[in-house]
């Protein structure tokens, strides 16, 4: 397979040769690295959150918006597909890459992790890259200085000149939107965690509701979540059976049923401190090739409406 990171190199580039009509701007640091805003001085928008969606999975996923309706209320979803889920979930889209600094908080995700290899997804998919450029999509309220770019530069083993880091709020267009789309990495992740080898996992199919913008990024991450835990709807095609399967919703947690702003408060905001079992998408249909097709868990559109206050 192509090096995930210059897959996603050759998207930014993309995008920022249409950055104003995508609302995002860049600009380069001390060291050489390059700073996208995609959503925190900066709007972003759709079109900004479908792109970014596309870089964080290194372009090995579809991804599109549709319309579907929340308690009879038209709302936009995000939908993604992919025939590399372990590559293109595990590997890329999943946020493995905490940044805790005195005074910077954020999650990283994207091909940047395939360099670093601090997580035992790459080596149960046996993937690991090699690039001299590499992208690293942060989610926090601020964005990055040089200090993180060196951070990256250095895990990555590469020039910090060779860094770039798109970066936007949970309380954005593009926070909701490249949430929306993480449906299906929750469950492959999920699976993952329960000793169910992400290699049988052939192709990941999703859909989740775009979340209400808040400013308030408490609120942002309480609904963006909400938006997987009881919106979210996943179809796996798989080749071996297995008892797992039962557990891979949320409706499975004991936490279910809680919006997750109550959840992230009991933990005191630590994204860390939550039992990595809440997240999980609401329904998964689960197809076992040549064999049975399990279907699991449920949305709660009430609960939704209540979380994206929906009049």
């Amino acid at each position: 397979m192509e090096s995930i990171n210059r897959s996603a190199i050759e998207l930014l580039d993309e995008a920022l040769e249409f950055a104003g009509e995508l609302n995002i701007d860049a600009y380069e640091l001390d060291s050489g690295a390059t700073v996208v805003d995609f959503g925190v001085e900066e709007d972003g928008g759709f079109e900004a959150g479908l792109f970014l969606t596309e870089i964080q999975t290194a372009g090995l996923a579809s991804v599109h918006t549709s319309m579907g309706s929340i308690n009879g209320t038209p709302r936009p979803y995000v939908e993604l597909s992919t025939d590399n889920p372990g590559i293109a979930l595990l590997c890329s889209q999943k946020a493995g890459w905490e940044l805790d600094f005195d005074v910077y908080n954020g999650l990283g995700s994207g091909p940047a992790r395939a360099l670093a290899r601090m997580e035992s997804d790459f080596d149960k998919m046996n993937y690991y890259d090699q690039f001299d450029l590499t992208v690293l999509s942060i989610e926090s309220a601020e964005l990055p200085d040089d200090r993180i770019a060196k951070h990256v530069a250095e895990l990555a083993e590469i020039e910090p000149s060779g860094v770039f880091l798109p970066t936007y709020a949970t309380g954005s267009m593009v926070g909701s939107i490249t949430m929306a789309a993480r449906a299906a990495e929750l469950a492959v992740m999920r699976l993952s965690d329960l000793d169910y080898s992400p290699q049988n996992i052939r192709s990941a199919s999703c859909r989740a509701p775009i979340a209400p913008v808040s400013y308030d990024e408490s609120i942002a991450m309480g609904r963006t979540n909400d938006a997987l835990a009881y919106g979210g709807e996943v179809y796996l095609q798989v080749t071996e059976d297995d008892s797992v399967f039962n557990s891979v919703s949320s409706t499975a947690t004991a936490e279910y049923g809680t919006p997750f702003v109550e959840i992230f408060a009991d933990a005191d905001w630590d994204f860390y401190e939550i039992p990595p079992s809440v997240f999980a998408p609401a329904t998964v249909t689960i197809d076992v090739v040549n064999g049975p097709t399990h279907v699991v868990g449920e949305t709660n559109e009430e609960l939704l409406a209540a979380s994206f206050d929906l009049q």
